[in-house]
């Protein structure tokens, strides 16, 4: 399906209750999903054609973004997704380390909802099926979600939707995505597996390690790619 079409699929997310803030959550999720590459220049006409959208509230929509590190705009030439440095992805990692094992360690030993993890690794199993990539980056990308939800917070929520956006532009820095995502599906289903018995000590353990293993790799990535 072209670019287009995808997001004219969107408009039905908008509907009467069109706002800068709905627009902007559609165009991050759209980030998150692997839709835009860094560096890729955003059209306003296409874009807001497909979903139906003044040229004014698309330009809200994108300053949003822009105070989020996501977009950026460029005198004379137009807004362009982010392309993020290492400093950058170092400290989105910081965050994740404090957001995502902050919400583990909070278990007290209860089995917690997991509905929507689960459901994540299904996810991941289908895109495994399918070979389709970018899918199953976007279903780590909502199991990391799922973690940071534990929390029971919508503050933390919303913080994590705009990290994860940012780490989707730094995925995207790998040049060979199965590689990179399928070990992590494998590593996700054991700390389901630890989540769901609300030990938090032993889930902070594995997704600590998970998380500087994946740090690791990325930051040799931008380094590799000089």
């Amino acid at each position: 399906m072209s670019p287009d079409l995808e997001l004219a699929a969107d408009r039905r997310l908008l509907g009467r209750t069109s706002t800068v803030e709905r627009l902007a959550d559609i165009l991050r999720s759209r980030i998150t999903e692997g839709f835009f590459a860094p560096g890729e220049r955003l059209a306003e006409d296409s874009i807001g054609t497909a979903l139906g959208v003044s040229r004014n509230t698309l330009r809200e929509a994108f300053r949003l973004l822009t105070h989020e590190r996501l977009l950026v705009h460029e005198l004379n030439r137009g807004v362009f997704v982010c392309k993020l440095t290492v400093e950058d992805l170092i400290d989105v990692y910081r965050v994740r380390k404090l957001v995502e094992c902050g919400a583990v360690r909070g278990l007290d030993g209860h089995p917690p909802d997991v509905g929507n993890m689960a459901e994540a690794v299904a996810q991941g199993d289908e895109a495994m099926r399918a070979q389709d990539w970018r899918a199953l980056g976007t279903a780590n990308m909502m199991f990391h979600q799922g973690v940071a939800a534990l929390a029971g917070s919508p503050r933390v929520d919303e913080l994590m939707r705009g990290v994860l956006a940012e780490l989707r532009l730094h995925f995207q820095t790998m040049a060979d995505p199965r590689r990179f995502h399928e070990p992590y599906l494998e590593r996700n289903r054991e700390i389901l597996a630890v989540i769901e018995t609300g030990d938090g000590q032993a889930a902070e353990r594995l997704l600590h390690k998970y998380l500087d293993d994946s740090e690791h790799q990325l930051v040799e990535a931008y380094r590799a790619a000089g």
